[in-house]
């Protein structure tokens, strides 16, 4: 009879094997490869966790998960962490944990949320989602970030939040908005779904807020295929969070807990109002939920990319850097992006906005580096308010978008993720400066 460590430990290293042989046909051909704009970094210790889980054949989400949670809300410095199915998830999960019943001061049906025109879809559909009136404010041509000097404007008596992403991994100017949010009593909520490392005077975004949003999508700073997470400070709004994300119910015992009668010890000794007395906690709902968790085998991945966090940041600085420099030559014909003095971004993504005297198109450059086989990318949805989903949605603007709409027009970013090497990077560098010859 064949043993089971003995033949686990033959999967595992044809697994290596498996992982050497792709590595080693991986090569660079100019003009013929595809160098895309981000990607997952991985060696053969992310897949040797996702075959070990997957021969536990736990599936749902359980240890890893917690594991997973534990290390990631260290990292940043936070109490509380969820894992979820995506960013997007994330956000969902944020906004109506903030409109629960079951925390103390939910925000309420039109009820406004100061944010930002130039955003990721799903930052903004929560807010639309949950009935809330979103009240966009402009950005700053050069960070992309929120305007922090316009957001006071924009506040009223209906307002009770400010949500906003820092885009593309450059840090919002986080001490002027959590002081209009203390002065006005407002909750924050911070995407930090392209901003995983990027620090403001000396802590990590997505450790300012009420709440704070990450994306483990293969695109992002780390991944695990599809993924996310949720973090916050607050067990009241952790609790709220947790019920939204596992069906909407009241019991708040983790995935796969082991005591029959619950964490709390009184999963039968519950009485609600319309229930029998002592029904099952595990089946009270007191929010009306989804089912937002992800996998234990993506968290098992995700524990190995957590680690190589740190060398992910330098490489994407590394490239930024590299990047700027080159571009300084023709900042007479782009806006270059620009940090803030307190901030140390750890980069999405290298944004350019094509100035208007710059005598040639968004649409010429693009064209032209996608034929050169180089991805680009808008930012994301550009003003979406000029989004063909968007045209009817019930909302309010503070002052003008000048800046939103000029991102729509003409504003796009290359990568500076790890995957991209130094003769790429040669590459890339080679052919703008063919594209202007």
């Amino acid at each position: 009879m064949a043993d089971e460590k003995l033949l686990k430990q033959e999967i595992m290293d044809k697994v290596k094997e498996i992982y050497k042989l792709r590595k080693a046909k991986e090569t660079f051909v100019k003009g013929k490869t595809r160098i895309g704009y981000s990607g997952r970094c991985f060696d053969e210790k992310e897949m040797l966790a996702a075959v070990d889980a997957v021969l536990d054949f736990w599936l749902t989400l359980g240890p890893k998960g917690i594991e997973f949670c534990e290390s990631f809300k260290n990292y940043l410095g936070n109490k509380h962490c969820l894992v979820t199915n995506s960013g997007s998830s994330s956000n969902l999960l944020a906004i109506s944990a903030l409109c629960s019943d079951s925390i103390a001061n939910p925000i309420r049906p039109w009820d406004e949320v100061i944010t930002t025109a130039v955003t990721f879809p799903t930052t903004l559909n929560p807010i639309i989602q949950n009935k809330l009136t979103p009240v966009f404010v402009d950005i700053e041509e050069d960070t992309y970030n929120i305007d922090a000097s316009l957001i006071e404007a924009a506040v009223s008596s209906k307002t009770r939040a400010i949500v906003f992403a820092h885009t593309l991994g450059n840090p919002a100017e986080m001490d002027k908005i959590m002081a209009i949010a203390k002065k006005y009593k407002l909750y924050v909520v911070e995407d930090t779904c392209d901003a995983l490392d990027s620090i403001y005077e000396g802590k990590y975004c997505g450790s300012f807020g009420d709440f704070s949003t990450f994306s483990f999508y293969a695109a992002h700073h780390i991944t695990m295929g599809e993924g996310g997470a949720l973090c916050t400070n607050s067990s009241e709004l952790y609790r709220a969070a947790l019920s939204y994300r596992d069906w909407g119910r009241a019991c708040y015992c983790q995935t796969g807990e082991k005591n029959p009668n619950g964490a709390c010890g009184h999963r039968f000794d519950f009485k609600f109002k319309g229930l029998p007395e002592g029904y099952d906690h595990k089946y009270v709902y007191s929010n009306i939920g989804y089912n937002l968790k992800p996998l234990d085998i993506q968290c098992a991945i995700g524990l190995e990319q957590l680690k190589k966090l740190p060398d992910f940041t330098k490489a994407r600085k590394k490239n930024f850097n590299l990047l700027y420099d080159f571009m300084k030559k023709y900042e007479d014909k782009f806006i270059l992006p620009r940090s803030l003095p307190k901030a140390d971004a750890s980069w999405f993504a290298f944004p350019l906005t094509i100035r208007e005297d710059a005598g040639f198109t968004k649409k010429a450059l693009v064209t032209f580096l996608e034929s050169k086989n180089i991805e680009t990318r808008m930012l994301f949805a550009g003003n979406i308010l000029n989004q063909p989903g968007y045209k009817n949605i019930n909302h309010r603007i503070s002052g003008q978008l000048t800046n939103s709409d000029q991102v729509l027009h003409k504003t796009f970013f290359l990568g500076v993720y790890p995957g991209i090497t130094q003769e790429k990077l040669e590459y890339i560098t080679d052919c703008i400066d063919e594209f202007f010859k």
